[in-house]
Order: structure tokens, then sequence, then C-alpha cells
């Protein structure tokens, strides 16, 4: 634990457990936030850009692996992202739907650049509001 007692260890577990929670991988990156902030409340804003940046990474490597998945019939939750496109993707920080999201952007080729953009909007709102959740109950 000593590891993460410094603030560049903790930011950079923080960006490593934000980008793994963003995959099909199980994990959740808010206790990891929290716990960094609890530790090292001055790094409230390098922890949010971090947490932000490690998750849409991994959102956006979920988009990028579907890409490769063939294009056959397409699953249910497909036509719903085909219907409203790139800013569906302002819900890619929800558990489960998340990721079919980032999926199904993926698999239908939705451009990368307004995936990108409306996935970190979406998940640097979820970072910040917990944080602002959080705030009194770490002040003291």
């Amino acid at each position: 634990m000593e590891f993460l007692a410094a603030p560049d260890n903790a930011l950079a577990a923080l960006f490593v457990a934000s980008f793994l929670a963003a995959t099909l991988l199980p994990g959740g990156s808010e206790a990891a936030l929290l716990a960094l902030l609890w530790a090292h409340p001055e790094q409230t804003w390098p922890a949010l850009a971090l947490a932000s940046l490690g998750n849409t990474l991994g959102g956006m490597s979920t988009w990028a692996l579907a890409q490769l998945a063939p294009q056959r019939l397409p699953p249910r939750h497909v036509a719903l992202v085909q219907k409203r496109g790139p800013p569906l993707l302002l819900l890619a920080w929800t558990p489960l739907l998340g990721d079919l999201l980032c999926a199904a952007a993926g698999w239908l080729r939705l451009p990368w650049l307004p995936c990108l953009l409306w996935m970190a909007l979406g998940k640097t709102a979820r970072y910040a509001v917990l944080i602002i959740a959080a705030s009194p109950t770490m002040a003291g």
C-alpha cells in the first residue's frame, strides 16, 4: 500500500483502474477515485483528468475492437445507437449499458471523433458529479 501513498503512483493506478473499468473486464473506478482523493485531496483536478482520460480510452478500445466484428444481422441494441448516433455515447459511463453502446458504435463504424467527444463528456461529467457529491464527506 505504500506504493499508492505517493500521489504520482496513486494517479497512475487511478488511470489504469479507470481504463480497465471501461472495458469488458469487471471493475469500478469510482472507489479508486474516491480513495485517491481521500488520501490526496490536492490532486482533485489531475485525478478528474486522468480518470476521465483512462475511462474514455477504455471505452474507445471497446469501440475499436467492435469494428473487427463481422457485420451480419445487427443485434437489437444496435438499432437505437444507429438511430441516435454518437450523442447516445453520453451514456457510455453507465454500467453494462455503456459497454454495449461503445461496442455498438464501433460495430456500426460511427465516426471516431464524435464518439470520442460524446463519450468523454459523459464520463467526465459522471466523475465530476461524484467528486462534488463526495467533497463534503472528504472535507471533514
